[in-house]
Protein backbone atom coordinates (compact mmCIF):
# COMPACT_ATOMS: atom_id res chain seq x y z
CA UNK A 1 0.00 0.00 0.00
CA UNK A 2 1.00 3.68 -0.40
CA UNK A 3 1.99 5.82 2.66
CA UNK A 4 2.30 9.26 3.14
CA UNK A 5 4.20 11.06 5.78
CA UNK A 6 2.13 13.18 8.17
CA UNK A 7 3.88 16.32 6.96
CA UNK A 8 2.51 16.23 3.85
CA UNK A 9 -0.98 15.55 5.31
CA UNK A 10 -4.05 17.51 3.52
CA UNK A 11 -7.40 18.03 4.17
CA UNK A 12 -9.50 14.83 2.69
CA UNK A 13 -6.28 12.80 2.83
CA UNK A 14 -7.86 8.95 3.95
CA UNK A 15 -5.38 6.77 5.92
CA UNK A 16 -5.47 4.38 8.71
CA UNK A 17 -4.09 4.93 12.13
CA UNK A 18 -4.46 2.83 14.75
CA UNK A 19 -5.99 0.06 12.52
CA UNK A 20 -8.84 3.25 11.75
CA UNK A 21 -9.56 4.69 9.11
CA UNK A 22 -9.26 8.60 9.31
CA UNK A 23 -9.99 11.36 6.90
CA UNK A 24 -7.94 14.75 7.94
CA UNK A 25 -11.03 17.54 8.54
CA UNK A 26 -8.65 20.12 9.40
CA UNK A 27 -4.45 20.30 10.11
CA UNK A 28 -1.99 22.50 10.93
CA UNK A 29 1.96 23.19 10.16
CA UNK A 30 2.93 24.54 13.50
CA UNK A 31 7.13 25.30 13.25
CA UNK A 32 7.63 26.83 16.86
CA UNK A 33 11.03 28.71 17.73
CA UNK A 34 12.36 25.86 20.18
CA UNK A 35 11.71 22.41 19.59
CA UNK A 36 10.97 20.19 16.86
CA UNK A 37 8.01 21.04 14.17
CA UNK A 38 4.69 18.94 14.28
CA UNK A 39 1.61 18.62 12.61
CA UNK A 40 -1.41 19.52 14.71
CA UNK A 41 -4.49 17.43 13.33
CA UNK A 42 -8.21 17.08 13.27
CA UNK A 43 -9.26 13.28 11.67
CA UNK A 44 -12.27 11.92 11.45
CA UNK A 45 -13.18 8.04 11.92
CA UNK A 46 -15.49 7.54 8.36
CA UNK A 47 -16.73 4.36 10.06
CA UNK A 48 -17.92 5.47 13.15
CA UNK A 49 -17.99 9.50 12.61
CA UNK A 50 -15.93 9.95 15.74
CA UNK A 51 -13.48 13.24 16.13
CA UNK A 52 -10.03 13.01 17.30
CA UNK A 53 -7.63 15.72 17.65
CA UNK A 54 -4.01 14.33 17.25
CA UNK A 55 -0.63 15.91 16.71
CA UNK A 56 2.03 14.18 14.75
CA UNK A 57 5.75 14.16 14.16
CA UNK A 58 6.43 15.39 10.10
CA UNK A 59 8.08 12.20 9.44
CA UNK A 60 5.71 9.53 10.70
CA UNK A 61 4.14 7.81 8.13
CA UNK A 62 0.51 6.20 7.83
CA UNK A 63 -0.55 3.84 5.07
CA UNK A 64 -2.82 5.57 2.65
CA UNK A 65 -6.49 4.32 2.86
CA UNK A 66 -8.68 3.85 -1.07
CA UNK A 67 -11.79 4.98 -0.15
CA UNK A 68 -14.13 3.67 -3.47
CA UNK A 69 -17.17 4.79 -4.00
CA UNK A 70 -20.82 2.80 -5.75
CA UNK A 71 -23.80 4.58 -6.87
CA UNK A 72 -26.52 2.09 -5.26
CA UNK A 73 -30.14 2.29 -4.95
CA UNK A 74 -31.57 2.02 -1.60
CA UNK A 75 -34.11 -1.15 -1.86
CA UNK A 76 -35.42 -1.94 1.50
CA UNK A 77 -35.18 -2.83 5.40
CA UNK A 78 -35.81 -6.30 6.81
CA UNK A 79 -35.85 -4.68 9.88
CA UNK A 80 -31.94 -5.53 10.82
CA UNK A 81 -30.93 -4.49 7.61
CA UNK A 82 -31.06 -2.25 4.97
CA UNK A 83 -30.22 -3.02 1.54
CA UNK A 84 -28.94 -1.58 -1.52
CA UNK A 85 -28.64 -3.03 -5.07
CA UNK A 86 -25.74 -2.29 -7.65
CA UNK A 87 -27.85 -1.29 -10.94
CA UNK A 88 -25.38 -2.90 -13.26
CA UNK A 89 -24.60 -6.54 -11.15
CA UNK A 90 -27.94 -6.49 -8.88
CA UNK A 91 -25.87 -7.50 -6.18
CA UNK A 92 -27.70 -6.21 -3.07
CA UNK A 93 -25.41 -5.03 -0.17
CA UNK A 94 -26.67 -4.84 3.54
CA UNK A 95 -25.98 -2.17 6.22
CA UNK A 96 -26.47 -2.22 9.74
CA UNK A 97 -29.29 0.70 11.09
CA UNK A 98 -25.43 2.04 12.81
CA UNK A 99 -24.11 2.18 9.19
CA UNK A 100 -27.02 4.67 7.31
CA UNK A 101 -29.01 6.42 10.75
CA UNK A 102 -27.86 9.64 9.19
CA UNK A 103 -28.80 8.82 5.36
CA UNK A 104 -31.97 7.93 6.35
CA UNK A 105 -33.53 11.12 7.03
CA UNK A 106 -33.18 11.98 3.29
CA UNK A 107 -33.91 8.70 1.30
CA UNK A 108 -36.60 6.40 0.53
CA UNK A 109 -36.91 3.35 -0.98
CA UNK A 110 -35.55 3.29 -4.66
CA UNK A 111 -33.54 6.95 -4.32
CA UNK A 112 -30.02 6.58 -5.17
CA UNK A 113 -27.04 7.17 -3.00
CA UNK A 114 -23.35 7.05 -2.60
CA UNK A 115 -21.98 3.81 -0.95
CA UNK A 116 -18.52 3.70 0.36
CA UNK A 117 -16.40 0.79 0.60
CA UNK A 118 -13.27 -0.06 2.39
CA UNK A 119 -11.13 -3.37 1.21
CA UNK A 120 -14.25 -4.74 -0.69
CA UNK A 121 -16.86 -4.14 2.74
CA UNK A 122 -19.07 -1.09 2.68
CA UNK A 123 -19.12 0.72 5.66
CA UNK A 124 -21.54 4.05 5.20
CA UNK A 125 -23.72 5.83 2.57
CA UNK A 126 -24.20 9.43 1.65
CA UNK A 127 -27.39 10.78 0.37
CA UNK A 128 -27.25 13.14 -2.77
CA UNK A 129 -26.43 16.95 -1.11
CA UNK A 130 -29.88 18.12 -2.12
CA UNK A 131 -33.07 15.55 -2.30
CA UNK A 132 -36.88 16.93 -3.20
CA UNK A 133 -39.37 15.23 -0.19
CA UNK A 134 -42.80 15.84 1.00
CA UNK A 135 -44.39 17.59 3.53
CA UNK A 136 -46.45 15.18 5.76
CA UNK A 137 -47.33 17.47 8.94
CA UNK A 138 -46.77 21.17 9.17
CA UNK A 139 -49.11 23.70 10.94
CA UNK A 140 -51.06 26.11 8.08
CA UNK A 141 -50.14 29.69 8.14
CA UNK A 142 -51.73 32.60 10.22
CA UNK A 143 -53.76 35.27 7.70
CA UNK A 144 -51.44 37.62 7.22
CA UNK A 145 -48.41 35.84 8.91
CA UNK A 146 -47.06 34.52 5.30
CA UNK A 147 -45.05 37.79 4.68
CA UNK A 148 -42.98 37.76 7.23
CA UNK A 149 -39.67 36.12 7.32
CA UNK A 150 -39.79 33.98 10.46
CA UNK A 151 -40.11 29.88 10.33
CA UNK A 152 -42.56 26.85 11.29
CA UNK A 153 -41.64 22.93 11.84
CA UNK A 154 -42.75 20.44 9.15
CA UNK A 155 -42.12 16.98 9.27
CA UNK A 156 -40.94 15.16 5.99
CA UNK A 157 -42.10 12.11 4.04
CA UNK A 158 -38.98 10.42 6.14
CA UNK A 159 -39.71 11.52 9.64
CA UNK A 160 -37.24 14.63 10.04
CA UNK A 161 -38.62 17.95 11.03
CA UNK A 162 -36.69 20.84 9.41
CA UNK A 163 -37.41 24.42 9.87
CA UNK A 164 -39.35 26.07 6.86
CA UNK A 165 -40.84 29.43 5.78
CA UNK A 166 -44.28 30.49 6.67
CA UNK A 167 -45.47 30.24 3.43
CA UNK A 168 -45.05 26.13 2.72
CA UNK A 169 -47.93 24.11 3.59
CA UNK A 170 -48.33 20.77 4.43
CA UNK A 171 -48.71 18.54 0.94
CA UNK A 172 -45.78 20.97 -1.09
CA UNK A 173 -42.79 19.08 -1.90
CA UNK A 174 -39.38 21.42 -0.81
CA UNK A 175 -35.87 21.04 -1.79
CA UNK A 176 -33.12 20.36 1.21
CA UNK A 177 -29.26 20.21 1.29
CA UNK A 178 -28.79 16.86 3.24
CA UNK A 179 -25.34 18.49 4.71
CA UNK A 180 -26.73 21.15 6.67
CA UNK A 181 -30.56 19.56 7.15
CA UNK A 182 -31.85 23.17 5.99
CA UNK A 183 -34.80 23.83 3.82
CA UNK A 184 -33.57 25.67 0.40
CA UNK A 185 -36.87 26.10 -1.51
CA UNK A 186 -40.61 24.70 -2.18
CA UNK A 187 -40.52 22.48 -5.42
Amino acid sequence: MAQIMAGDIRKGVTFLYNNNIMVVVDFLHVKPGKGAAFVRTKLKNVVTGAVLEQTFNPTEKFELATIETKTMQYSYTDGDFYYFMDSQTYDMVPLSYDQVKDALNYIRENDTVTVKFFDGKAFSIDPPNFVELKITVCEPALRGNTATPGTKPATLETGLEIQVPMFVNEGDTVRVDTRSGEYMSRV
